[in-house]
C-alpha cells in the first residue's frame, strides 16, 4: 500500500505530469473528506483512467461519493463504481 505521496511519484514516473494546484487539489480533497491513503489513490487511479488526465473536480466528486457510500479498498471502490455505471473501467 503505497501513500499519496508515494503514488504520486510512481505516476509521475510512468509520465503523467501533475500541476502545483493538481497536487494541492489532492490533498485538499484528503483533509477534506478525512479518506485513507488507499481510497484516495483509488480516487486519483480512476479519474486519469476516465478523464485521460487529472480534473479535480471529477476527483472531489469520486472521492466524496467513495467517503459517503463508507467504502474502505480499492476494490470496494472499484466493485462500486462498476455497480453504479459510473465509469466504464
Amino acid at each position: 500500500m503505497r501513500t499519496v505521496e508515494e503514488y504520486l511519484h510512481y505516476l509521475q514516473g510512468k509520465g503523467f505530469q501533475f500541476q502545483d494546484d493538481a497536487i494541492g487539489f489532492i490533498f485538499f480533497g484528503k483533509h477534506y473528506t478525512n479518506a485513507a491513503d488507499e481510497m484516495i489513490n483509488t480516487a486519483i487511479e480512476l479519474t486519469l483512467k476516465a478523464q485521460k488526465s487529472f480534473d479535480g473536480s471529477f476527483y472531489m466528486s469520486l472521492l466524496e461519493t467513495f467517503i459517503s457510500n463508507k467504502l474502505k479498498t480499492r476494490q470496494e471502490a472499484i466493485n462500486f463504481v462498476k455497480e453504479q455505471e459510473l465509469l466504464a473501467i
